[in-house]
């Protein structure tokens, strides 16, 4: 077992190691520094998701166990208290992910691994209800991705006061990030990522801030912020990857003059939006190659961050808890509604064997258009390793059932891109 007293040992031998932002020449680090061959080589590569951050949808479970008004992991702690709240996610996050899963990822054929975590696992925020504890088993977990061949995006996931609003940042509701100090802290937390695993021989790229809401923020507040984070890791040989920020996969080409191992991550999903839920397999499959087709005509290493199998919103609060499906027309959050396309009951939930055989055979058909789209330009990390029973999302599952190529330079379904 990882004791608590082991953790303590391991968090301060990292925190020991020395900074690696401070005394280098400007151009001290190129490319042929760097621990992965970027834009070269392919990024071939799965989140952690609902690991080291809550999401209701990725382990409802986690969320049966406490009252409705539990939405995300502020509410999660703020309703049961620091200490339950820190007793119940400690064995989570000592037991969602093991050394054996990234020895999984490896064998199907990846290199890589994104890690999200959130500010308030990196620095203690008195004025916020979350508890501290998944830093430690972050640093676990780099020694795990070593040990498998693996390099490692840390992705800084939630910010102060939240970065777009979803229960994937930490906090549902509006986005406050950008106001006050929200800015200064997330650097504060991004540089101590950087002092205490930047030195990792598998840590290859810090990604600064996942998907800022850039038209509630202002895109002129996140450019700076983006200078400003990669001004801080300009001198280590690490790859500074940012998002798209929801602008768009070709709105950053005219950004960067005078920076070098930039990585644009753009996430893209075909499901969260009434008139693409109509989509046939046909209009999905020539969407993705499309989409891939843009990412490569970037002036910068592009890859797709985030992005799944699934042709439907159906899994039980993808949306938010208590919230519906714009797939069954249960959908309603913030006055927003749907109209109905088809039932969810029982079909896009539970496990990938349980799916309709020639859903399932979309399903792969759609995950391959998309691998063979991304992979024309820098490469893919798929949205999520493991479920409790969204099979659509399941990449554990889908490789098992042979859905997702396996290894997933395989192809079923070859050439849907030509």
């Amino acid at each position: 077992m990882f004791t608590k007293t082991l953790l303590s040992s391991a968090l301060a031998a990292l925190s020991l190691l020395p900074s690696t932002g401070l005394a280098a020449p400007l151009e001290q680090f190129n490319k042929r520094d760097l621990k992965f061959n970027y834009g070269g080589e392919k990024v071939r590569g799965v989140n952690l998701g609902g690991w080291f951050v809550l999401e209701p949808w990725i382990t409802p479970s986690i969320f049966e166990a406490t009252p409705d008004n539990v939405v995300d992991e502020y509410t999660y702690c703020q309703t049961l208290g620091s200490g339950e709240a820190y007793n119940r996610l400690s064995k989570h996050w000592d037991t969602w992910i093991s050394e054996d899963d990234l020895h999984q990822i490896a064998a199907a054929g990846m290199n890589h691994i994104r890690i999200p975590i959130g500010y308030w696992s990196v620095i203690k925020d008195d004025n916020a209800p979350y508890v501290q504890g998944a830093y430690q088993f972050l640093g676990r977990a780099l020694d795990w991705a070593e040990g498998a061949g693996l390099k490692v995006m840390i992705d800084l996931h939630g910010a102060p006061y939240s970065q777009n609003g979803f229960d994937n940042s930490g906090q549902r509701g509006g986005v406050g990030w950008g106001q006050g100090d929200s800015i200064s802290r997330t650097i504060e937390a991004l540089n101590k990522i950087r002092d205490d695993m930047g030195n990792h021989p598998a840590v290859s790229t810090i990604e600064l801030l996942n998907e800022p809401m850039g038209s509630s923020i202002g895109m002129d507040k996140v450019r700076q912020f983006y200078m400003d984070g990669w001004g801080n890791l300009r001198n280590t040989n690490l790859v500074v990857t940012f998002h798209d920020a929801f602008a768009g996969v070709n709105a950053w080409n005219d950004w960067g003059s005078g920076m070098w191992n930039l990585m644009l991550d753009t996430h893209h999903y075909e499901i969260f939006d009434n008139g693409v839920l109509h989509n046939d397999i046909g209009t999905h499959i020539s969407s993705a190659c499309g989409f891939g087709g843009s990412m490569a005509t970037n002036n910068k290493w592009t890859i797709s961050g985030e992005w799944t199998g699934a042709m439907t919103d159906c899994a039980k609060w993808l949306n938010g808890r208590g919230v519906g499906a714009r797939y069954d027309g249960t959908y309603n959050y913030n006055g927003a509604s749907s109209s109905y396309i088809g039932s969810c009951d029982g079909k896009y939930s539970g496990s990938v064997g349980g799916l309709d055989s020639t859903y399932r055979d979309n399903i792969g058909k759609f995950i391959e258009a998309q691998l063979d789209g991304y992979e024309k330009a820098a490469g893919w990390i798929f949205w999520t390793w493991k479920t409790e029973g969204a099979p659509e999302w399941d990449m554990q599952q889908l490789l098992q059932n042979g859905v997702f190529p396996n290894p997933v330079t395989n192809r079923n379904h070859p050439g849907q891109c030509n």
